[in-house]
């Protein structure tokens, strides 16, 4: 089961996973068009699925538990981008903690007491590299994709004695269509903020994002870093603190030579 599956790369683990023989693929995604299709091409199950709302995630589990059995993976993918800090609507910024956050609480309370009683399954929650190190131009980026590996984290220590494994993704640019589909789309795409921490490391396509994750899972693996630069960056960041953060400054003003961030009311 596949949050987010109607694009990028919920779109290509839905491929990925029906190609590993998965018995059954379900691509839940706001968008239920983008759902339908991606669903037809493996021959799985489209709905339409607001992360944001418990109830609807609840609801989803216990008819795909009921048509098709257990649920062995749960992928909570779903994800979006803005720009901003402080001075950023405490609405947005809601929306952002409820789609990063909360949405992987939802499916953890929902689908662990049936993996549970099953003797096992494998939590796929994606975050972000922004979530080990920090999203430039974006305070709800940066601290949402935090708490979803902190979550990550306590859900691996929690539950792996009760044969629950939990691997958290954090990438850097993918080729997707994150960018077209936020709110703040068009300060992205002018100052080329979407590329954020990644600059300089490439773009990956979403195809080889998916064979990482498949390759984590088959070897219970916590992090999945397609871009393995994230790795050194996060050990410089925990070696000498002030260092990165230096660091990233300069990085920041090599992006914005003016100190002007898109989005920032305050600059």
């Amino acid at each position: 089961m596949i949050t987010g599956g109607g694009s990028g790369i919920g779109r290509a683990l839905a491929q990925a996973f029906s190609g590993a023989g998965a018995s059954h693929v379900v691509v839940a995604d706001i968008d239920g068009d983008a759902a339908a299709e991606v669903a037809q091409s493996i021959k799985g199950t489209a709905v339409e699925l607001d992360v944001a709302e418990e109830a609807a995630v609840v609801d989803l589990v216990g008819r795909v538990e009921s048509a098709h059995g257990p649920i062995g993976i749960f992928a909570s993918n779903a994800g979006f981008v803005t720009t901003g800090g402080v001075e950023d609507a405490n609405e947005r910024i809601q929306h952002m903690w409820e789609v990063h956050v909360l949405s992987h609480v939802y499916a953890a309370r929902a689908v662990l007491p049936q993996m549970i009683a099953n003797g096992g399954g494998c939590l796929l929650n994606t975050a972000s590299a922004a979530g080990l190190l920090t999203q430039i131009g974006s305070m709800s980026y940066s601290i949402t994709k935090a708490a979803a590996v902190s979550l990550a984290e306590w859900l691996s220590i929690t539950h792996r004695h009760q044969g629950i494994h939990v691997s958290v993704l954090c990438p850097q640019a993918v080729d997707t269509s994150i960018v077209d589909n936020s709110p703040d789309a068009h300060l992205l795409e002018e100052d080329g903020l979407g590329k954020g921490v990644s600059s300089g490391d490439g773009v990956l396509d979403a195809d080889a994002v998916a064979a990482a994750c498949l390759d984590a899972i088959r070897n219970e693996r916590f992090l999945v870093l397609p871009h393995p630069e994230v790795a050194e960056y996060a050990l410089r960041k925990a070696t000498d603190i002030d260092r990165w953060l230096n660091g990233m400054r300069r990085f920041q003003h090599s992006l914005f030579p003016d100190g002007h961030l898109p989005g920032d009311a305050l600059a």
